[in-house]
């Protein structure tokens, strides 16, 4: 049973106005959902499920599915702020979604089999999908004990500011202990530094594991996220910004003891478009990319 790719991408447009985000980026205009669908598919993965805004489902159909089509098997569901448990309404005022483990949830009737998350406008790089495409398949039949590729905090920096970021605690095994985010790390100097709550200054190691969203979770994640949505919203309603996060869901799951998250290394270097600035790095890493032979000029 291959794995699946859960995309989400309910954000998409609502910064820009329609899905002007998914800028051209590569040789030919690919997008960097391009790149994390083609590796998926390098990576071993069988189906592609895309969470989007149902506002937008005629133009990403158009635009982005369409590309896919005859690669990989593909399937779209739709985060709403109405889709909430039984006996919950969504409180008048909110327009903010309920955040990504709320949008992982829409995915519970579709995906049946292992299956990663990641974020839509994230390049991952090719050693990342091969290592979570592999930890999946063989995560097939078993129940929590979920993975997450645990970036090199200094393959994810950003040359234009500082940047927030999960820092991962791990214990001797290589476990999950916690995530805690960290904002403004930026490299000082040739430290990669913070500024802790304590406002002492921090230096983290190079290699020192941070999350980018990207997991792995076997079906029995979504009745925990279930569970916990709803003591969620319970504490949460009033409050119209606050959002229910993947790290939220998988601390507790830890915490108590009912799940174990792997941590995987990978030489992957991560980028995005985190300021306007970055928008020709990432454009000029790609280009070396495509130059080195780690993807054809075309990709679909």
């Amino acid at each position: 049973m291959k794995p699946t790719l859960f995309v989400l991408a309910a954000g998409m447009g609502s910064r820009y106005g329609g899905l002007k985000q998914l800028d051209g980026l590569g040789p030919n205009g690919e997008t960097i959902m391009d790149y994390s669908i083609f590796d998926a598919i390098r990576g071993g993965f069988g189906k592609i499920v895309f969470v989007i805004r149902e506002i937008f489902e005629q133009d990403f159909r158009e635009k982005i599915i369409s590309k896919y089509e005859n690669h990989i098997p593909v399937e779209v569901v739709f985060q709403d702020l109405n889709s909430l448990p039984e006996g919950f309404t969504c409180p008048e005022g909110r327009e903010k979604p309920w955040g990504t483990n709320h949008a992982v949830l829409m995915g519970k009737d579709v995906i049946k089999e292992p299956f990663a998350v990641i974020n839509a406008d994230d390049f991952y790089g090719r050693d990342s999908f091969a290592v979570l495409g592999k930890a999946l398949t063989e995560m097939a039949g078993t129940e929590n004990k979920y993975c997450m590729i645990g970036y090199r905090v200094g393959n994810t920096l950003s040359e234009s500011g500082s940047v927030a970021r999960g820092v991962c605690e791990t214990n001797e095994e290589g476990f999950l202990t916690g995530v805690v985010e960290r904002t403004a790390i930026e490299r000082i100097d040739g430290d990669i530094q913070f500024v802790d709550e304590n406002g002492q200054k921090v230096v983290l190691e190079e290699n020192t594991p941070v999350s980018m969203n990207m997991w792995g979770f076997t079906p029995d994640y979504f009745k925990y996220s279930e569970e916990y949505f709803v003591d969620f919203l319970k504490n949460n309603m009033d409050n119209l910004k606050s959002e229910f996060f993947i790290p939220l869901v998988v601390n507790e799951l830890i915490t108590t003891g009912t799940a174990s998250v792997k941590v995987l290394d990978t030489t992957s270097k991560w980028f995005g478009v985190t300021y306007a600035d970055d928008r020709q790095g990432v454009v000029d890493k790609i280009q070396a990319l495509v130059d080195a032979g780690e993807y054809p000029n075309k990709l679909f």
